[in-house]
């Protein structure tokens, strides 16, 4: 019945899918002109910015992860662990509204705000009870949100339409590679040293931050220019 249920979203997702085409069936023509030099290189920016995300990627605790320390701590009802899940996919939306229309205004430096805010929940998560884990829980879909709304929205203000594919193919390949090593990595860790889990989750973060913090001092968002050597 659950999945049966999933089946009125899919059908609202692929309507609006159907009507986006028919209302903007080129939807590049929405995009504002900008020169382009085929030979061009990716600038030194989106390789830091791709380093960042690097570190985001291999630090942010999968949660199926977290899922397994919830039952193997017998910390709650397994019914409560999908409730759980719930209240960080709510945080997880109300951030992607919120960071979304804060990108537009202040850019990068959202992001800087997002890693900083969900930095810590790995010790709320896997040190605390069931309100601190709840709490933490609220952190990661924060994270969460950042990631799905504003990570990638960056890259459109470093790369010309015609050079996108390629970029988002870098950038989603080196997310994806980070993400299954730092999992592969606390995995490992949650069975010999939960500290070093922690420790590893929030130090990631923070080194993400810290490269963000650099790209906002020396990088002009609008001209992807540095500013200062």
């Amino acid at each position: 019945m659950a999945f049966g249920v999933l089946v009125i979203p899919a059908i609202i997702a692929f309507s609006i899918l159907m009507i986006s085409k028919y209302l903007y069936p080129k939807p590049e023509s929405l995009e504002i002109d900008t020169a382009f030099n085929p030979s061009e290189k990716f600038p030194r920016r989106y390789w830091i910015y791709v380093i960042a995300v690097a570190f985001i990627a291999a630090g942010y605790v999968d949660f199926p992860l977290i899922a397994y320390h919830f039952k193997a701590q017998a910390m709650m009802r397994d019914s409560f662990i999908p409730i759980f899940y719930s209240f960080a996919m709510a945080s997880d939306a109300v951030a992607a509204l919120i960071f979304g229309k804060l990108f537009d205004k202040i850019g990068v430096k959202t992001l800087l705000t997002a890693v900083v805010l969900s930095a810590f929940f790995a010790p709320m998560v896997f040190l605390g009870g069931s309100g601190l884990a709840l709490a933490g829980m609220i952190l990661w879909g924060i994270g969460m949100g950042a990631q799905e709304s504003i990570l990638k929205a960056e890259i459109a203000t470093m790369i010309p339409v015609e050079r996108r594919g390629t970029a988002f193919g870098t950038f989603n390949a080196s997310f994806g590679l980070f993400w299954f090593a730092g999992s592969v990595l606390m995995g490992y860790l949650y069975d010999f040293s939960m500290p070093a889990l922690i420790l590893f989750s929030v130090i990631t973060q923070l080194m993400a931050g810290a490269i963000i913090l650099y790209l906002i001092k020396n990088y002009d968002r609008r001209t992807n220019l540095t500013i200062k050597d």
